[in-house]
């Protein structure tokens, strides 16, 4: 149980709105993308929608409730922007910031802070219609929200991440066609990149200008492993290293794009670089495993190849289990950046779907030994010197997993989505128990 992780460390755990609230044409809340997507025959493994999902949206008490019983430090939620802005621009919606004002103060009457996401991926679907993140007036849309959630919410919020996972979201959305909006646009997506970023950009502006307290941003990272030392394989590996890690992080961090792809980006106005640099307080890390990665096969589509990782035990989504890869990529992320802020990991979880037994207990041993051994591999990062305040597990519920859709279960409790009842499991008691014994050595 004990784990070598300083007294000042923050624990918490995260969800996204689309995933969790439900009620997606209650309190005047516009489409989004998931919406429409969603509605797209084929694209959700099993057919289903976030429309119900956990039904957040009415039983937000009781999970707040459920962070309370953690003793949590903070929660990191997102806010919809087609509950504050159902079209992405034009009138605020009063419903929908009433909606946010509730949960606000009911985690803090909790006594539990606010980490607020101000983009988890559910664009106002009138905003895709005029051209999505491949247009530039996205960027300024989202700004322009930005500094209403701001006004309405920077009393209460204690950290913002304006912009959630912006190479998942280009990568998937608009170049695979993974996940919503659909398009497989290959190279072509980098527009979307660019566009995601300098939204952050613009965000951390407008929520500075609003008076925030602390934003920093939520990139998801991956160690690169190279399936050989041959020429090949290695210059691969660079390149997927660049779009997937480098591509986001070298802008935040230092304003310049990553040497090999800035030619990709000559056409863009050269102001945006320093927009997206924006001074950041905390540097967040979403992070589930590594990447092993090959030269592509004659005929590949892309220029990559990514290999299975081998020797490791899987998820129940099949993703390799390698807590050293945290490790690894906090001590690579500190090594590569001379001014890194603080880090706090804003998300790191599995997916196992254990349910309830006989006697309604949800053994998931399995998530335990998950979240045991990558603490430990917070502590050995630390331990080398990374500066990293916290942890918030992936995910408070289980929740609609985007195109996996109810196949998958992250959270540290159960839900019954015909029921909508809500079942704690074992990892949530070690959770909580680990949670409190760090809190008792605090001063």
């Amino acid at each position: 149980m004990s784990i070598d992780l300083p007294p000042t460390f923050r624990f918490g755990a995260s969800t996204a709105a689309y995933q969790i609230e439900g009620a997606v044409t209650a309190g005047g809340r516009g489409p989004s993308i998931w919406d429409t997507f969603c509605a797209e025959p084929g694209r959700i493994v099993d057919g289903s929608s976030g429309e119900q999902a956990c039904d957040h949206y009415h039983r937000y008490a009781e999970d707040v409730a459920l962070l309370k019983g953690l003793g949590v430090d903070g929660y990191r939620l997102s806010i919809a922007w087609p509950r504050i802005r159902p079209t992405g621009s034009g009138a605020v919606n009063a419903e929908g910031v009433a909606f946010y004002d509730r949960v606000l103060d009911e985690l803090l009457e909790a006594g539990i802070e606010p980490m607020a996401t101000l983009y988890h991926w559910d664009l106002p679907q009138a905003l895709e219609d005029a051209g999505g993140w491949l247009a530039r007036e996205t960027a300024e849309r989202f700004g322009e929200y930005a500094a209403i959630c701001a006004e309405r919410f920077g009393d209460r919020v204690a950290q913002w991440v304006p912009v959630n996972e912006p190479n998942v979201a280009s990568l998937m959305g608009y170049a695979l066609g993974i996940d919503a909006p659909g398009k497989a646009l290959m190279f072509d997506a980098l527009p979307a990149a660019h566009h995601l970023l300098l939204a952050h950009g613009r965000g951390a502006q407008a929520l500075r200008a609003g008076g925030a307290k602390q934003v920093g941003c939520a990139n998801n990272h991956a160690p690169m492993w190279t399936a050989s030392d041959s020429d090949g394989d290695l210059a691969a590996t660079g390149l997927f290293d660049d779009l997937w890690n480098n591509l986001f992080a070298d802008p935040m961090l230092t304003g310049a794009h990553p040497e090999d792809l800035a030619p990709f980006f000559a056409d863009q106005p050269e102001d945006d670089l320093a927009v997206i640099n924006q001074p950041l307080d905390f540097y967040g890390v979403n992070y589930y495993n590594p990447y092993l990665v090959a030269a592509a096969a004659e005929g590949s589509e892309m220029p990559f190849d990514h290999r299975d990782i081998e020797g490791y035990p899987t998820t129940d989504l099949n993703w390799p289990v390698v807590p050293d890869g945290l490790r690894e990529q906090l001590v690579t992320l500190d090594r590569r950046y001379d001014d890194l802020p603080p880090v706090v990991i804003t998300e790191s979880g599995c997916s196992y779907n254990v349910g309830p037994d006989v006697d309604g207990v949800v053994d998931d041993q399995p998530r335990i030994d998950y979240l045991d051994s990558h603490l430990r591999a917070v502590a050995a990062a630390i331990d080398e010197g990374v500066d990293v305040r916290g942890y918030f597990t992936w995910s408070l519920i289980d929740n609609f997993e985007w195109s996996e859709g109810y196949t998958q279960r992250f959270g540290l409790v159960h839900v019954d989505y015909e029921t909508q009842k809500r079942t704690t499991k074992k990892s949530y008691d070690w959770f909580a128990a680990v949670i409190a014994a760090n809190r008792k050595a605090r001063p």
